[in-house]
């Protein structure tokens, strides 16, 4: 029997048994789908968490209140309420002959807030700093300018606005947001009616960073986020950009010997404030993404394995109700090396189309899921890599081979006579 020959045969005998050879499919059709999108769905995850170091500038360090162990995250964060970082410490780290690798220094306070403007009203957070953020986070100005050291150290009655916070407010009148007087309040504030403050800028759209909507907040000077918002006179956070990555870890033990004069620290155990390095943090969570892109894409591997199974039992049934027919092919001349390249075909048929319909579906999938990331406003990356598509057909075919290597042995044994006679 010469090669075409065989696969019409293969192929006949696949659609006599439709059903259990489209479920034999769908089981390698589901974990060759299953490796490509998990693959895929780590490299996005892994592009996303590296693209934000991008988007807040690279070099930056980030001193928060409170103090961790190195793999831990601050006190600040479980709810603790840590007072100590102050506007003294932010003016201790930028002097450059105690500190002389930090480009920039800027002291920031976080809320929340509602921004309301003739009748429109949107609540969104905010950000108190100072006028060096333009050089410690990267952004460009859409229109008008970021507040000035003047503006900033006058505690001046402005405000910089997101783009988001920006269409919501003024997006349907078509007035130029700049120059409009809006009024910012928060449960804290005394002043029930809100604090007037100036619009005098609009950033332009930088999407998420640290999972962090940058578009939905506003900006305004420092004394005013702390003492007319939330009311409180200490820092929750102090970014430094760092001149080189070669000089980040210097400038951690600088700012880490500066901190301790400031607070007059003489014991370890007395240190109440945590220096991170963003790049670190980003590259924890890379590590994360790989394990888990790791794992699942093993739980993923397990469907090929019960496809696997599937192919198996199916050949074995196929031989059982093909006996007769192997006994009499065996009887006029196939030899067993024939009958079993047979089976082995047979088994790598349904593997191979199980595999291409498997690559298609991960593409595809990926690809939706990628425009949804986009539409949520996450910069997520649509990868598929040669590398998945080849090892999830890899396997899918090995799978095949060794699953389907049972009943072509056992078919190609067959006594013929005792096939012939068998009911």
């Amino acid at each position: 029997m010469n090669f075409f020959s065989t696969f019409s045969l293969i192929f006949r005998t696949l659609l006599a048994r439709k059903g259990r050879s489209f479920l034999t499919i769908l089981g390698i059709v589901i974990g060759v789908a299953g490796v490509i999108i998990i693959i895929a769905l780590g490299a996005g995850a892994q592009a996303l968490v590296l693209g934000q170091v991008t988007k807040l500038g690279s070099n930056l360090l980030s001193v928060q209140p409170g103090k961790s162990n190195d793999k831990g995250p601050p006190a600040q964060l479980f709810g603790v309420m840590i007072t100590t970082l102050t506007t003294n410490d932010a003016a201790a780290l930028r002097d450059t002959s105690r500190v002389p690798h930090a480009a920039a220094v800027n002291a920031t306070v976080r809320g929340s807030v509602a921004v309301a403007w003739e009748s429109q009203t949107v609540d969104t957070n905010f950000v108190g700093t100072d006028y060096n953020y333009p050089n410690v986070i990267s952004f460009t100005m859409q229109e008008g300018q970021f507040f000035s050291q003047q503006q900033d150290q006058g505690n001046a009655n402005v405000v910089v606005l997101g783009s988001t916070v920006a269409n919501e407010l003024f997006g349907g009148s078509g007035t130029d947001p700049v120059g409009q007087i809006v009024k910012v309040r928060s449960s804290s504030q005394k002043q029930p009616g809100g604090i007037p403050l100036r619009v005098i800028g609009v950033i332009t759209p930088r999407g998420s960073s640290f999972f962090q909507d940058q578009d939905d907040q506003i900006l305004l000077p420092l004394a005013l986020g702390q003492q007319q918002i939330l009311g409180i006179n200490y820092l929750q956070a102090i970014n430094i950009k760092v001149d080189s990555s070669d000089n980040v870890n210097q400038t951690i033990s600088d700012v880490n010997a500066v901190l301790r004069q400031q607070h007059h620290i003489k014991s370890d155990a007395d240190v109440d404030w945590t220096v991170r390095n963003i790049a670190d943090a980003v590259s924890i969570l890379s590590t994360i993404t790989n394990a888990l892109t790791l794992f699942l894409t093993a739980m993923a591997a397990v469907s090929l394995i019960v496809g696997g199974i599937g192919i198996l039992n199916i050949m074995m049934a196929t031989v059982g109700e093909r006996t007769r027919e192997i006994g009499l092919r065996k009887a006029v001349g196939a030899t067993n090396s024939a009958i079993r390249n047979q089976f082995l075909l047979e088994a790598g048929t349904l593997t191979s189309l199980g595999g291409l319909v498997g690559i298609i579906v991960g593409v595809i999938v990926s690809y939706l899921v990628s425009l949804l990331m986009h539409a949520l406003g996450y910069d997520w990356a649509f990868v598929v890599s040669v590398t998945s598509v080849i090892l999830a057909v890899g396997v899918s075919i090995l799978t095949g081979v060794v699953f389907g290597l049972y009943p072509a042995f056992k078919a190609s044994r067959l006594n013929p006579i005792e096939a012939l006679r068998y009911e």
